[in-house]
């Protein structure tokens, strides 16, 4: 500038006179030498392009953004575990649901059925149990008439022993008095046994409730059992959401139960309203800076003009190729590095009178690191 200023003095010696020189007198006489003012603005346009440049780098850095961002909810193709006829299909397609709702039932017959039948299992499982213990009782009844019997005999054993030594009694009476005792002692063992299985279908306690025996333990799992089924053949809604893929299912339909592995279950699409989320697939390096809880500010294709506000929940550990089912590998050394992109989850923060979102939806997201280059120059972070 001081150049030009010297040039300009040297050409226009009226405008020597200093700063104290009138704007309009140097303005033209530049206009009459149009080739300092072409340098002149050169010069400028240079300094101010310089300028500007500078201040973009120096203030830099604090947002990055990306369109390739999408509306993402909970989805969920809702069946059961149980198999049957559907009997009604109570929603239609689009229709909003809340959590409980009816989708669907199947035919509730053939569980009432295993449930009615469970519970007369049940029944007699507890009549069952009251007989052993009588059983039981009366074994032991037994067992305790056939000690005495073998006590019995036992004496007169010992009494035809002493008569046999004095030579009082023919041999065949002892004889027969200690086959006798033998047989009533195999009787007392098979009694005793006999008392001991009923025992131990009692769990070992002649006095045990029926409902804390493994037989009625075993019989209401059953029951359970029965109940649960005929409950999940009322399939309701686990959140809520609006309903879609209802044409395939229709009253008649056969279901097969989840579990089975023949499923070719059919089933109600879910889709949520509540939990809506962005998933934005960020290049690497435009990750540095941004950390959990950063805020974001969110457009949406199908409603331009409005603008969502929401903040950065998390980052993916890895990028989606990580995740593939077949990752990218490069065993021969040709390869061109491409950025990757890394999944970041991004929470809305809704409002009332926002807009509907629907799952896939495009999005444009830009999300405020507060991160700045002279900030780093200055501090170090």
């Amino acid at each position: 500038m001081a150049a030009i200023q010297s040039e300009t003095s040297a050409r226009y010696p009226g405008s020597a006179r200093g700063s104290f020189a009138p704007v309009q007198d140097l303005v033209g006489r530049m206009r009459e030498d149009k080739g300092l003012m072409r340098r002149v603005l050169m010069i400028g346009g240079v300094a101010i392009v310089a300028i500007a440049a500078l201040a973009f780098w120096l203030m830099g850095g604090r947002y990055v953004s990306t369109d390739d961002a999408y509306v993402q909810t909970a989805k969920l193709m809702v069946s059961t575990d149980v198999s049957g006829l559907v009997k009604t299909v109570n929603v239609r397609e689009g229709q909003h649901v809340k959590k409980g709702q009816v989708l669907f039932t199947l035919d509730p017959h053939p569980f009432q059925i295993a449930l009615d039948n469970a519970k007369a299992q049940l029944g007699q499982v507890v009549q069952t149990v009251e007989a052993t213990k009588s059983d039981y009782q009366s074994m032991l009844s037994a067992a305790d008439a056939q000690r005495a019997q073998v006590d019995l005999n036992q004496r007169n054993y010992v009494r035809y022993a002493a008569l046999l030594k004095s030579n009082a009694i023919a041999p065949a009476l002892y004889d027969q008095a200690r086959l006798t005792l033998a047989a009533s002692q195999q009787q007392l063992i098979q009694a005793e046994q006999t008392a001991k299985t009923e025992l131990a279908k009692l769990n070992g306690n002649p006095n045990i409730a029926a409902d804390q025996t493994p037989q009625y333990q075993q019989a209401q799992a059953a029951v359970d059992e029965a109940k649960r089924q005929l409950d999940h053949a009322t399939v309701r809604a686990p959140f809520d959401g609006i309903v879609a893929e209802v044409d395939s299912l229709q009253p008649g339909t056969l279901v097969i139960s989840a579990m089975s592995a023949f499923s070719t279950t059919s089933a109600v699409g879910l889709v949520g309203t509540e939990h809506v989320w962005i998933e934005a697939h960020m290049k690497e390096t435009d990750l540095t800076h941004v950390k959990n809880g950063d805020p974001v500010s969110i457009t949406i294709d199908t409603y331009p003009g409005h603008t969502w506000h929401g903040h950065v929940d998390a980052v993916s550990a890895a990028s989606g190729a990580a995740f593939s089912v077949l990752p990218a590998e490069n065993a021969s050394g040709n390869w061109v590095k491409v950025t990757q992109r890394i999944p970041t989850r991004i929470i809305i923060d809704r409002k009332k009178g926002d807009p509907e979102l629907r799952s896939g939806m495009s999005a444009v997201v830009d999300i405020d690191t507060g991160h700045r280059t002279w900030q780093r120059l200055l501090f170090g972070h």
